[in-house]
């Protein structure tokens, strides 16, 4: 595996995330602090630099699609529908530990973090960009019983068994093979038995679906490792010894599915 930079395993040894020392002590909801880091000692994959600064990393890129329009553009007018489809599955009020893998564009996070408040629950959002954490933190309220983790989705620095749902919102389809299967291996790690993990993201589209034809070659350029999901169900980077039920359904023609994964 090829890593950009070189940095320490241990997660709670990275430095603060917050600009100013006293702002190390800002807690976010019951008294949940962010988990500091520098963008110096984090493990930025290859993939991710070489592929999709443009997206995720610079930050005039955060500043152009940190806009909701723009990312349900992108989606060809369904973010709302699968926003609301993930939201859906995990319910109203959400006690206990939630788990989101990857920040997102638009106001699924907060969202999410009100029913986690609404449930008297904790939620922990990891991702291995300082950028995008800081964007997230200005967009939760400062009373959001959430705590922001810098960490990759193929190493999480986090107990087994923890949480009891997982939500993976358009990341697989990001990642090379070897990286989406390490990253479903963690999330099944840290799942509690009976809990589930929630994966929106591509699927191949209908035959008579237009976009199967116009989206292919404009994926394919931009985002090299999409179509995978177009040529495999998820079931196929799950971890071989793992025993879970699976269930999916289908939007906008096929072109996006919801599975979900019952450990």
């Amino acid at each position: 595996m090829q890593w950009d930079l070189t940095a320490p395993s241990d997660a709670a040894a990275i430095r603060p995330l917050f600009r100013r020392a006293q702002d190390a002590n800002v807690t976010l909801g019951t008294g949940l602090a962010a988990l500091p880091f520098s963008a110096t000692e984090l493990q930025v994959p290859h993939y991710l630099r070489a592929h999709y600064w443009w997206a995720y990393i610079h930050p005039k890129a955060v500043k152009l699609f940190e806009r909701q329009w723009l990312v349900n553009l992108i989606l060809w007018g369904n973010y709302t529908r699968l926003r609301d489809a993930a939201l859906a599955e995990m319910g109203d009020s959400l006690p206990g530990r939630t788990l989101q893998v990857a920040c997102v564009y638009g106001d699924l996070t907060s969202r999410l973090s009100a029913r986690v408040a609404d449930g008297g629950g904790l939620i922990d959002v990891v991702d291995v960009l300082p950028i995008q954490l800081s964007n997230l933190r200005k967009k939760l309220p400062r009373n959001a019983p959430a705590r922001l983790l810098a960490m990759d989705s193929t190493n999480l620095d986090l107990p087994d068994a923890s949480y009891d749902r997982v939500l993976i919102f358009f990341l697989l389809h990001e990642q090379p093979c070897h990286y989406r299967e390490r990253t479903l291996s963690e999330l099944f790690r840290v799942v509690k038995p009976e809990g589930k993990i929630i994966v929106v993201d591509y699927a191949l589209p209908r035959w008579w679906h237009p976009l199967r034809y116009i989206w292919r070659p404009l994926l394919a350029k931009l985002e090299p490792f999409a179509l995978d999901l177009w040529r495999a169900e998820i079931a196929k980077w799950l971890p071989r010894s793992s025993t879970s039920r699976l269930r999916k359904v289908t939007f906008f023609g096929g072109l996006y599915q919801k599975v979900v994964i019952t450990r």
